[in-house]
C-alpha cells in the first residue's frame, strides 16, 4: 500500500502560481480537478478522498523553505522531458538535470515554483 493522501500547499500568490501548476500537475498524474473558494485541488484518477491529490491554496505571507517534494520518473528522458517542461512554464531550475552523488543512478533536477517552493523529480535503479 502506498500511504501518501495528500499534498496541502500554500503558496504567495495563486495568480502566479496557478498557470504553473495547471500545466505541471497533471504531467505527473494528477488529472481531476475539484476547485473550490479556497482551494485548487489536482487530484489522480479515481474518486476522492481515496486519490492522492494536490490542494493548494494562497496565503500571502507563507515562507518557502527547506522542505522538499519528490516525484519517480520513470527514466531519464521523462527527467528531462519534465526539467524542460518546468523551464517552459516558469518554474526555476536550481540544479540537474544530472547524476547526483546519491548513487551511481540518481539522475535527477531541483527546482521551484513561481512561488519559492522546492521540489525534486528523480529517476533512480538502485
Amino acid at each position: 500500500m502506498n500511504p501518501f493522501s495528500h499534498i496541502d500547499l500554500r503558496v504567495t500568490n495563486l495568480e502566479r502560481a496557478l498557470p504553473f501548476y495547471e500545466k505541471f500537475l497533471p504531467e505527473l498524474g494528477f488529472t481531476q480537478t475539484f476547485h473550490s473558494k479556497n482551494w485548487n485541488v489536482f487530484a489522480t484518477e479515481g474518486n476522492l478522498p481515496s486519490v492522492a491529490y494536490f490542494a493548494i491554496t494562497e496565503d500571502s505571507s507563507h515562507k518557502p523553505n527547506g522542505n522538499l517534494i519528490g516525484f519517480w520518473a520513470k527514466d531519464r528522458w521523462e527527467v528531462d522531458r519534465f526539467a524542460q517542461l518546468v523551464k517552459e512554464i516558469g518554474g526555476k531550475i536550481t540544479s540537474g538535470p544530472k547524476i547526483f552523488p546519491i548513487s551511481a543512478t540518481y539522475y535527477a533536477f531541483y527546482f521551484e515554483d513561481p512561488c519559492g517552493n522546492q521540489y525534486e523529480i528523480v529517476h533512480r535503479l538502485n
